[in-house]
């Protein structure tokens, strides 16, 4: 991967990562400021300051995360970095101690997460949540946003805008069903899938709500490597055809294939970010994470 050219933003996001005497609220201020004077674009999803404690133990520690519209970002740790936790607090599943998280420009840490969904986040599960006594189309269905029929007076007003409706979401449906390989066990129970299609599901029935940005997390956790390289593809094809991606993986050869920016927590704290290669070389990421 070619490295980045340099500019004046990096010194800011390394002293954010790597903290020293300077205060990291004030960092956070700084950073956001230099963005706002230089960059034509800011990051689709840019969280800053965000601490999270359950009871006496501080989970999140002042963390900071962005994603860049049309790129794939890693986030990396330990077990019990905090990483789940971040992908929470970023859907607002739990609410923040305190900090703030901008999605497209607007703040989104207060909102429940059904209307972050509507605006174009929406997320995965470590392990998949299908609805096994459902089809695999009716998961799919389940998924899609704004649907007339929602409307309990709209289903005896508009019948008919309601019947054209579903026929164009099961044809959307059936589309996204062919693009992951699952279109051939459509009329099947979901919990006839094997634990990698069931991720695929997942990641189908979020590219039902039109998403901008989708969270995977651990998308090839518990998957054979056959599957494993399907979802890989996919996500790079995806990626390819606009959709922004970040993703939460122990997978290391998932990441440094398929991510542009890597981000590294450590006991909730930003440890490193940076491209894969300047992680996986990263001496305080190797002795936290990969093992020296």
């Amino acid at each position: 991967m070619v490295d980045e050219p340099t500019n004046p933003l990096n010194s800011e996001i390394e002293a954010l990562v790597n903290p020293s005497s300077i205060e990291q609220s004030d960092v956070l201020a700084e950073v956001e400021a230099v963005k706002a004077a230089q960059s034509p674009e800011l990051p689709l999803l840019v969280a800053s300051g965000l601490n999270k404690s359950f009871g006496g133990i501080r989970a999140i520690d002042n963390a900071a995360i962005e994603v860049r519209k049309g790129s794939i970002t890693g986030l990396v740790g330990p077990n019990g970095a905090g990483k789940t936790t971040l992908f929470n607090l970023l859907l607002n599943f739990i609410r923040s101690d305190s900090g703030r998280v901008l999605f497209d420009g607007e703040p989104v840490h207060h909102l429940p997460p059904y209307r972050i969904a509507r605006m174009g986040m929406v997320r995965t599960f470590q392990v998949a949540r299908a609805l096994s006594r459902m089809s695999v189309m009716d998961n799919m269905l389940l998924a899609a946003q704004k649907q007339t029929g929602e409307n309990f007076w709209m289903t005896w007003f508009k019948q008919r805008e309601i019947a054209q409706e579903e026929k164009q979401q099961r044809q959307k449906a059936m589309e996204i069903l062919e693009s992951i390989g699952l279109a051939h066990m459509a009329s099947e129970y979901a919990g006839a899938l094997s634990g990698g299609q069931r991720k695929l599901l997942e990641m189908g029935r979020a590219l039902m709500t039109d998403p901008k940005l989708i969270l995977l997390d651990e998308p090839a956790a518990g998957v054979n490597p056959t599957l494993i390289n399907q979802i890989c593809d996919r996500i790079q094809r995806w990626n390819r055809e606009g959709l922004t991606f970040l993703i939460i993986e122990h997978n290391m050869d998932v990441i440094m294939s398929l991510c542009d920016r890597v981000w590294v927590l450590a006991e909730g704290r930003n440890l490193a970010a940076g491209t894969p290669a300047e992680i996986q070389s990263n001496p305080e990421v190797l002795e936290a994470y990969l093992g020296q």
